[in-house]
């Protein structure tokens, strides 16, 4: 019935390949005369989402998740994945080969100092691990009397006889009239912060950030609309910027050209070494340069200056026009989410529908708003015991019928030139059991917690993480994900330098939009999340002493009212919640065209009492 537009459900490589694989890696790593390899999930950038071309860590293990990293040794290999990914990896890896352990308690470190023994010799690729990555691994070989080796050419790369080819994608402008700031505008802010960091240049090596202050959008990786770059804004004189002009109009280039000299990659070394030969000091992102970067610049006779990228928070402060563009889209959103949610009830009780089902259909009637351009991650739906891995993807063989009694847990989103979306609800198909119903409303107090808070400028996300967990913690249960990331306008989804989690300790700043998304989950039973996405909002109190901040929520859709235990909820939660499913029945009904649909909405957002 839908067609699959943006998203493919083949399962990944297994069985001999990838024990050939691990064989054909040992054996370069012999005649490297190296002990093993550490083989990060990462591209030169570090992206959430790379090129085919990068995807080294999947190609040699099967593991598919956006982060982790192994290690080959001799006699050992282990694959390490964060609490989202761990269900995922048991299934995906070979037991017999890999041991699957933990990405950040204990780190990998921990690991090889227990591994690795003295006089052993372990190999990175500089380009794959940023400066802090590659000083906590040469401190555990130091601790083990090993030593850490940066290799010239990627050992895995020397066996990936059918490594595709890097992207080529198309880069367009995006205009001011999405972007709301030119370019010139955004160069004058950022040599602001050059001079305060009291540097002579800056490199831009995320490609986010290049695509922000040039006011441009690419297509080399899915989901986000990258154009794979580095840029160089000197403290004096024209910024340059690194790209493949392949992948340039002359209306693209003119266009850069207005603000900037624009070329090929391989020219950044030679650039980087001429300034580092006069000694200047160049500024580097901490979270996204590569240590062949620092290197580089280092052995030049340069200054690498690490710290946070200044543009990371400019970029996340959106302006009035990248606003009012995400309230658009969203709007845009809840009409397809609405038609979506609509026909999961209709269809999904005679128990035909499957997870890929779901998945093709959501983003048909996304489709058909006539903008979409991508989903901005691959969309998650699972039913059942699908629903408890956090980040669960389906494949076809994994592929899960939807039947009476389960939880069907539809994580997904859209990218419109305008906005980018990102929303979760979770739907009882037929009657839920009433522990669903108790850990569902403990869900749906955190959310609301997160929705109605108000906070002093320069509270973290920190600092509230707590809010959305108090409900879950009287159960004695929790979460293992944050409970909100960074959202950018027509750029990534998951966007820094903010975020709501124990370890978000960027204040939070009118014009960021943040997403609240706390949940439960159940191995081998079911999943729950409820995520909107709120913008941080100036908000009036009699009598404060400082400016505060509040939240405004961004994504309308119907919340599952059957999966709610009213007596659970406060009188203050009650009315939240009412008054959201008007505002929702209020923005969405005008624009839906069908009676059927009209009065499903009438029903999903009727008063609780």
């Amino acid at each position: 019935m839908f067609e699959a537009h943006f998203q493919t459900f083949e399962e990944p490589e297994g069985g001999v390949a990838l024990t050939a694989r691990l064989s054909a890696l040992r054996e370069e790593l012999v005649r490297r005369k190296l002990t093993g390899f550490v083989v990060p999930r990462a591209d030169q950038q570090q992206n959430e989402y790379v090129a085919a071309s990068e995807e080294r860590l999947a190609w040699l293990t099967g593991f598919t998740g956006s982060a982790g990293l192994a290690i080959v040794l001799s006699k050992q290999a282990a694959l390490f994945v964060d609490g989202r990914y761990t269900l995922q990896a048991a299934k995906q890896v070979d037991a017999k080969a890999w041991q699957v352990e933990p990405l950040v308690e204990p780190p990998p470190e921990h690991w090889l100092t227990r591994h690795l023994s003295a006089g052993d010799r372990l190999g990175f690729d500089p380009w794959l691990h940023t400066s802090a990555a590659a000083e906590r691994l040469a401190t555990a070989c130091t601790k083990a009397g090993a030593e850490l080796v940066a290799v010239d050419r990627n050992p895995v790369d020397a066996i990936w006889s059918e490594r595709p080819a890097p992207p080529l994608g198309p880069v367009s402008i995006h205009g001011a009239q999405f972007s709301g700031e030119i370019e010139a505008e955004k160069l004058k802010r950022i040599r602001l912060e050059i001079n305060k960091l009291g540097v002579d240049a800056l490199v831009l090596s995320d490609s986010h950030a290049v695509a922000w202050a040039f006011n441009i959008r690419g297509a080399d990786v899915s989901h986000t609309p990258l154009p794979l770059s580095y840029a160089l804004v000197l403290k004096d004189g024209r910024p340059l910027v690194f790209i493949d002009h392949r992948k340039l109009s002359n209306a693209t280039r003119d266009h850069i050209e207005q603000s900037a000299d624009v070329e090929e990659p391989a020219a950044l070394a030679p650039k980087l070494t001429e300034l580092a030969k006069r000694g200047a000091s160049i500024a580097l992102d901490s979270a996204t340069a590569a240590d062949a970067l620092s290197r580089l610049i280092a052995g030049a006779g340069g200054k690498p200056m690490r710290g946070n990228d200044p543009v990371s928070l400019l970029k996340a402060v959106k302006n009035i026009t990248e606003i009012e563009g995400t309230r658009s889209a969203h709007q845009r959103d809840a009409v397809a989410l609405t038609r979506f949610l609509a026909w999961i009830d209709r269809e999904a009780p005679s128990g035909h529908l499957t997870e890929i089902d779901t998945v093709e259909a959501l983003e048909t009637f996304r489709r058909q708003t006539g903008a979409l351009k991508d989903v901005s991650f691959p969309t998650i739906a699972g039913t059942g015991p699908n629903g408890a891995i956090v980040h669960y993807r389906v494949t076809r063989k994994s592929n899960r019928r939807i039947a009476p009694g389960d939880l069907l847990l539809i994580d997904s989103g859209a990218q419109y030139q305008d906005g980018t979306t990102d929303v979760t609800r979770t739907i009882a198909i037929g009657t839920p059991v009433d522990e669903m119903r108790d850990r569902f409303t403990r869900v749906l107090r955190g959310h609301i917690a997160i929705a109605r808070a108000i906070f002093p400028d320069g509270t973290t996300g920190a600092q509230l993480d707590s809010f959305a967990r108090q409900y879950l913690w009287q159960a004695g249960i929790d979460f293992e994900h944050g409970t909100g990331h960074g959202v950018g306008s027509y750029l990534s989804v998951h966007e820094g330098p903010a975020r709501i989690s124990k370890l978000g300790t960027t204040p939070l700043k009118r014009g960021m939009i943040l997403s609240n998304e706390p949940g439960y989950y159940k191995t081998d039973a079911y999943g729950i999340r409820i995520e909107n996405l709120e913008l941080v909002i100036g908000t009036d109190i009699a009598g404060a002493e400082k400016p505060v901040n509040a939240f405004e929520t961004l994504t309308l859709a119907p919340i599952d009212r059957r999966l709610i235990e009213v007596s659970l909820l406060s009188r203050d939660e009650l009315a939240w919640l009412n008054d959201y499913h008007a505002r929702v029945a209020r923005v969405v009904r005008p624009h839906l065209d069908d009676n059927a649909t009209k009065q499903w909405l009438d029903e999903a957002t009727a008063v609780l009492k």
